[in-house]
């Protein structure tokens, strides 16, 4: 069925607080991130548990996500923690933080089902069971949690009623309709078989133990469940030809929901970790066929494979066409896949000025986001080492290092502007996790990145709203409620922009699944255009930019 709406005129849905408007567009050091942590209320604080003892998981996590969990409108936060690794009286929880709509954030952890300790790792955000409220999956590396969001704040652990088991070293998540039904299903990112009683004796310099690689620990097979309703699912992972033949081969840390084809059916991209990454084309049957190696997005440009940590995609140059970016390993610089529009992929960072300046860091989390809003999406990076002795044997490479902001330039490259957006940016960290929201309703994208052993840092956008905006949320019906898997085509003066509504991302982590397109100075939006993967069509005409929308795959806008 295919229902068409078509809305005349300019609409305004919602109030807006709209800072800084400008008849100018942006330039160079008007747009500022500027850390808020302390000054939004946000007092955490990672644990690793370490305690000498350099145990593999105490330098990977962990995650974020922006959830807005009472449907107010504006992202709340949830920030993940870890525990000691024998008990030591001292408790450790990961931390949830309401957005009380005026800059600051309250915590609200307590009480709320997730004052729980957990050696926690990664999170993916979802109505799973197409109630209203989005939903959360954690990983963990005792076993993984499903949380049912009960309304008031509640969430209830129904991990146990899912039937969902993944007991191993599992770090990011991703839900997607991968068979369309209009029920959310899940892919779960497994790394390696690691316990405390195995984990092997290495070192730097042949006399200090230090964190292993992963090549000293064998890889734990990802997990695809399928979601069989009424709060049930199924492992399909063997049946959808996503269990890897060896079992373990792949290391897994990012996972990417991408429609790298344009069939309308999700993909998926996998960054594995000293393994070559995967990408699954989706049959349209329940099934996925691997075709990482043949598309050129398997390894590296020197046909090694390389330390990939978090992964995103964008149209970043208005082809039509996804493309993916990958953070790696210090000494292997970022990948942007170029996506080709023929099946095929093509490294384009090592010519480019990211791949330059990228070669040193070692990146965990990196996405795609319009900070500056003028159309085309920019890259960020958050980065930090694995050592914090790294620098004793390689003077050149640092523990602690900045984060990195790469500006597009209307897709001919990305320029590094880190150092334009002000001292608060160039702070180094121990950088993890990352994930975007719009948490001012500002219309402007904010970021907040997870620090390992440290507090995590919320950075306000402050200055990219010179440019025009559109924010849309959309609610399915027929679909799956988040909306996952739908697309969204808008035109304006600017051109043609696209995007999807999805889970995953990032590493350990989730962004906000509304949408926001940067417009730059565009006075209207000429149309705007919905494939829901339902298979309604939704049209919409002249709307007026700097406002929110939410749309329903029925009802279209909603006031």
């Amino acid at each position: 069925m295919r229902i068409y709406f078509a809305i005349a005129g300019a609409l305004l849905i919602g109030a807006t607080a709209f800072r800084g408007g400008t008849a100018n567009p942006p330039v160079a050091g008007q747009i500022r991130f500027t850390d808020i942590t302390q000054k939004a209320g946000i007092r955490f604080v990672h644990h690793s548990g370490a305690t000498g003892k350099m145990y593999l998981p105490e330098t990977m996590g962990s995650g974020c996500a922006f959830i807005d969990y009472d449907g107010d409108g504006y992202p709340d936060i949830l920030l993940l923690n870890s525990k000691d690794w024998t008990p030591t009286g001292k408790h450790y929880f990961s931390a949830l933080y309401h957005n009380n709509r005026n800059g600051t954030f309250t915590d609200v952890t307590k009480g709320s089902g997730l004052d729980v300790e957990m050696y926690a790792m990664g999170v993916a955000v979802a109505d799973y069971d197409n109630d209203g409220r989005p939903d959360l999956y954690i990983t963990a590396l005792e076993g993984d949690r499903l949380f049912h969001n009960e309304g008031n704040g509640k969430f209830r652990d129904v991990t146990a009623l899912s039937g969902i088991k993944n007991a191993g070293f599992g770090t990011s998540a991703a839900w997607l309709d991968y068979d369309r039904d209009g029920k959310v299903d899940l892919f779960v990112a497994n790394y390696v078989q690691w316990s405390p009683q195995n984990d092997p004796w290495c070192s730097l310099d042949g006399t200090h133990k230090s964190y292993c690689t992963p090549d000293t620990s064998k890889g734990l097979p990802s997990k695809l469940y399928r979601n069989l309703g009424n709060g049930k699912f199924q492992d399909v992972t063997a049946k959808a030809g996503i269990l890897d033949p060896k079992k373990e081969n792949s290391k897994s840390l990012g996972v990417l929901v991408v429609d790298y084809n344009n069939d309308g059916w999700p993909d998926l991209f996998i960054a594995n970790d000293t393994q070559r990454n995967k990408l699954y084309r989706n049959n349209k049957n329940g099934t996925f066929t691997e075709e990482g190696e043949s598309a050129g997005v398997a390894y590296g440009e020197d046909g090694n494979a390389r330390g990939a940590m978090g992964v995103d995609w964008a149209d970043y140059d208005h082809s039509g066409w996804p493309s993916i970016v990958v953070g790696n390993f210090s000494n292997q610089m970022l990948a942007i896949y170029h996506n080709e529009g023929t099946g095929l992929f093509t490294d384009v960072a090592a010519s480019s000025n990211v791949g330059r300046a990228t070669m040193l860091d070692l990146t965990f989390g990196a996405f795609f986001f319009d900070y500056d809003l003028d159309g085309y999406a920019d890259i960020l990076a958050a980065n930090g080492h694995t050592e914090n002795d790294i620098e004793r044997v390689q003077p050149k490479v640092q523990f602690k290092e900045p984060p990195q902001l790469f500006h597009n330039q209307q897709g001919r490259g990305f320029e590094d502007a880190s150092r334009s957006v002000g001292p608060d940016f160039m702070r180094p960290l121990v950088a993890r996790g990352s994930a975007y929201a719009d948490i001012d309703r500002d219309g402007d994208l904010d970021v907040l990145i997870t620090n390992n052993e440290g507090s995590p840092v919320l950075f306000r956008n402050d200055g990219g709203n010179r440019n025009k905006w559109l924010n849309l949320r959309l609610r399915g019906t027929k679909s799956n409620r988040s909306a996952l898997g739908a697309t969204v085509r808008i035109e304006s003066a600017l051109g043609k922009q696209w995007n999807t509504v999805r889970s995953g991302g990032s590493y350990c982590s989730q962004s906000d699944l509304a949408l926001t397109f940067g417009l730059a100075q565009d006075p209207v939006v000429k149309t705007i255009d919905i494939e829901w993967p339902g298979g309604t069509r939704q049209h919409f005409t002249n709307i007026a930019p700097n406002q929110f929308l939410q749309i329903d795959e029925i009802r279209g806008i909603l006031k």
